[in-house]
């Protein structure tokens, strides 16, 4: 079959196979989701263990190591990093590119199983799955409204247990991530001087307790024609409860929770200060899920905050704001990318109106591209694919390239038509003659762009998108060079028989711009000399130009997001008061700038949030000018340089990054086993970066200073055998006085659950010379000082230790700057 001749003679087919493709391209383009970038999946698994109270020290030894050891050899693992913290310990797994996630968490999780004897009071292990997707794309923050006299840390149990649902409901909505606040607890408070009046002793009353509160269910009994559920019950329902526990019965002498502690609402230890514009708030993030539209779910996150504003928070006094989303910049970059393929459209028009000088022809050749171009939405919405930067830089790069097939069958067929045939010869002759020729060019394209779409890593993730809008784009646009294009020059030209009346035989801007090429080439071949000299100018000119053009080489482009980063590493051990303090004083610096807009000639700034602990300190801001944050780093590295004894880098958050200050960075690891050595090889490799690499901020993780205050309480075996204790009753005893030790779960009928926490009184642990003071009960029911049993020695340690492959590590993170 002949399938230039059928085309040709089926104009009326030819006609709906373009519109069907139009149409269906249209849907695609509606049906596709919205994103800033691709989505890029990286076969990464988190294992997270929480241990209230531990150091980073107990949680590498306790809990990380042993962790390590049975997950090691796992199939596909790539690579194992984990770091301790005080109270958490995380472990990152790296699984090969196709990793099967789903079959990788099961490994992990049945791994995880063969883990035993945990300490008491260690959570149970968390794991999940993450990649790209994890790094938040809405940020929002929990604020008090006027005349809500309670502290907004205190407010976070209760966002978690009644809002939280409203946000993870949403279509799109892959997790939220709430950081700043307190936890709601039930505090046990006990008081020393009570339980050596009464003999009892701590392990008494912490056994009492987990006793008492328990139900047990025994079964069905079937009486007659009914059932009757058997339950023992015995949970405290209401804090009352608590303080009946019988903790001593003698048959004389009986003692009540009550008559040794009292029982309270409380709440954690604030481990975070979290700052929006100087103001403590709570932090909401939302992730998305993959190929969720990002803008339609921003839009219905909105709509739930202002639900929920009007609704839940406003009865509480509290109002849930949304300060960041990705909606300005993807709008901002999609609409640059379409105004420029619509530019690139019309001037690719108008080139050829220029040398063809017929609108007819013009239209007959342009007429391929908005055909290609749209139809390619099909292609990307049948792949799965999603609409954003990386997919629409695709399809502009492809524009110039659609009417390449086109005129050159056109012009074959125009050379046809001179020669006095008609225009269905014209037509089938010419497109027959180079439709082989077309083929290979257009092979030859796709062969460059067609085996990205099947590279499984990182680089083939990203540029997928291009590599499908290119690949499909072209391959319709040689289906139309052999189909439309001749079917058209037939209907337009059909009614003529002298060709010589088309003005396209009137263009006189090919005919000269040929004559100059040609004066010049018999320049430049005159004889040896002119061509010695031709070649040695032209190449001198292409290697000149191409050093004087060539860019920065990066592996991603770091777009212009509006928002600069500012990671901050102050002394270790530093308060979450003294960082609170930090955070007010950071404000107070730019708060001129929050009001005017060219001071200094930085552009005014929108917002600025700061979050201070143990794990990270860090603060950013936005502008109101969209495209301007940029210019706000040399301002926020001033104010970082004048904050005392603290180090810091400033940088522009990168479109691609999924971590923090990720986007455009090396790291340098040294391992090892002694920490002091690798703490000196670090301060060695750190100074010789920062000397030779002038270009870049050095950031060292964690910091090179181990000098994170340590009190040690070490007990004297002697003295605690002779008061019939054990050092594991004063390790207990210490953890009670200083922030509470959680003993069970307050969990009343109808009410959510909440940890309940034996405590000492609150003026215990004010400093550690009062931990020594502090009076417990021996187990003979005498009232004893720790220090009678135990004395303390000061020393410092890491704020945090960092394995590579279980080797002790630091990194060296290189950040390059703006040229």
């Amino acid at each position: 079959m002949d399938i230039i001749r059928f085309f040709i003679h089926k104009p009326v087919m030819v006609a709906v196979g373009v519109i069907l493709t139009v149409m269906f391209g249209l849907i695609g383009f509606q049906k596709l989701p919205i994103q800033l970038t691709p989505d890029v999946e990286i076969p990464l698994i988190t294992v997270n263990t929480a241990w209230y109270g531990a150091t980073p020290y107990e949680i590498e030894k306790e809990i990380i190591e042993k962790q390590e050891k049975v997950l090691k050899g796992l199939q596909g693992l790539t690579k194992m990093e984990s770091s301790s913290y005080n109270a958490i310990g995380t472990i990152t797994l790296s699984f090969k590119i196709g990793t099967n996630l789903d079959d990788a968490l099961l490994r992990v999780s049945n791994k995880m199983s063969e883990v035993r004897n945990y300490p008491e009071n260690v959570n149970k292990p968390t794991i999940e799955s993450s990649g790209a997707n994890s790094s938040p794309i809405i940020w929002m923050v929990l604020k008090k409204m006027p005349g809500n006299s309670g502290h907004i840390n205190q407010f976070k149990t209760f966002f978690e247990d009644n809002v939280r649902q409203y946000l993870e409901r949403i279509n799109g909505v892959g997790s939220l991530l709430v950081f700043g606040g307190t936890d709601t607890t039930l505090d046990v408070i006990i008081d020393a001087q009570k339980m050596a009046r009464y003999n009892v002793s701590i392990n008494q009353i912490i056994a009492s307790i987990r006793r008492s509160n328990q139900n047990i269910s025994a079964g069905i009994l079937g009486m007659a024609k009914k059932n009757y559920r058997i339950r023992t019950i015995s949970q405290f329902q209401t804090p009352g409860d608590a303080l009946g526990v019988v903790i001593f019965d003698d048959g004389i002498k009986r003692v009540y929770l009550r008559d040794v502690a009292q029982v309270k609402k409380g709440y954690k230890k604030e481990a975070a200060s979290v700052l929006h514009n100087g103001e403590q708030v709570v932090v909401v993030a939302v992730r998305k899920e993959k190929g969720a539209n990002v803008l339609d779910m921003t839009d219905a996150v909105e709509n739930a905050i202002h639900y929920l504003n009007k609704t839940i928070l406003a009865d509480n006094k509290l109002t849930l704001k949304m300060v960041s989303d990705q909606r300005p910049y993807i709008n901002t970059a999609t609409h640059l990318v379409k105004r420029n393929i619509m530019i690139g459209s019309l001037l690719a028009v108008c080139v050829l109106l220029l040398f063809l000088r017929s609108v007819r022809t013009t239209l007959i050749t342009g007429i391929a591209i908005p055909i290609s171009a749209v139809g390619c939405f099909i292609f990307l919405w049948l792949l799965g694919r999603n609409l954003n930067v990386v997919s629409m830089a695709g399809i502009s790069f492809a524009v110039g390239m659609l009417v390449d097939n086109s005129i050159v069958v056109l012009e074959n067929i125009d050379r046809h038509r001179k020669t006095g045939k008609t225009a269905f010869d014209a037509a089938y002759e010419g497109t027959k003659e180079v439709w082989g020729a077309v083929l290979a060019s257009t092979a030859t394209t796709v062969a460059v762009f067609l085996p990205v779409i099947f590279i499984q890593e990182e680089a083939g993730q990203l540029f997928r998108d291009i590599a499908i809008a290119i690949t499909s784009s072209i391959f319709l646009s040689l289906i139309v060079s052999i189909s439309v294009i001749p079917t058209l020059f037939n209907l337009f030209y059909r009614k003529k028989n002298n060709i010589k009346t088309n003005r396209l035989q009137k263009s006189i801007v090919g005919p000269l711009l040929a004559g100059i090429i040609l004066k010049f080439s018999t320049l430049c071949m005159k004889n040896a000399v002119t061509r010695i000299a031709t070649v040695v100018l032209f190449t001198s000119l292409s290697i000149g130009l191409t050093s004087w053009l060539m860019p920065s080489a990066e592996y991603l482009p770091q777009g212009n997001r509006n928002f600069i980063l500012n990671i901050l590493i102050p002394p270790p051990g530093y308060s979450v008061a003294k960082l609170k303090t930090m955070g007010q004083s950071i404000f107070k610096e730019i708060e001129p700038y929050f009001k005017e807009d060219g001071k200094d000639g930085f552009p005014q700034i929108q917002g600025m949030f700061f979050v201070g602990a143990d794990r990270i300190t860090l603060f950013g801001g936005t502008s109101i000018h969209e495209t301007r944050a940029r210019e706000l780093i040399p301002r926020f590295s001033r104010v970082i340089s004048k904050i005392p004894g603290v180090f810091g880098v400033s940088i522009q958050a990168g479109i691609f990054e999924s971590g923090i200050g990720k986007g455009r960075t090396v790291d340098v690891n040294i391992s090892g086993e002694s920490i002091d050595d690798i703490i000196q090889a670090a301060y060695a490799l750190f100074g010789t970066i920062k000397a030779k690499m002038k270009n870049t901020q050095v950031r060292p993780v964690p910091s090179l200073e181990a000098s994170y205050p340590e009190v040690k309480i070490i007990p004297n075996k002697e003295k605690l055998a002779a008061n019939g204790l054990t050092a594991e009753e004063i390790g207990v005893y210490v953890d009670i006085l200083m922030d509470g030790r959680k003993i069970e779960e307050y969990r009343p009928e109808g009410i959510k659950q909440v940890d309940l926490v034996l405590k000492g009184r609150d003026s215990f642990g004010s400093s550690p010379e009062d931990i020594l003071n502090s009076t417990i009960v021996n187990s003979f029911g005498d009232l004893i000082r720790i220090r009678d049993v135990a004395r303390i020695e000061y020393g410092e340690g890491m704020p945090q230790i960092n394995h590579l492959e279980r080797d002790r590590t630091i990194s060296s993170a290189q950040h390059r700057l703006h040229p």
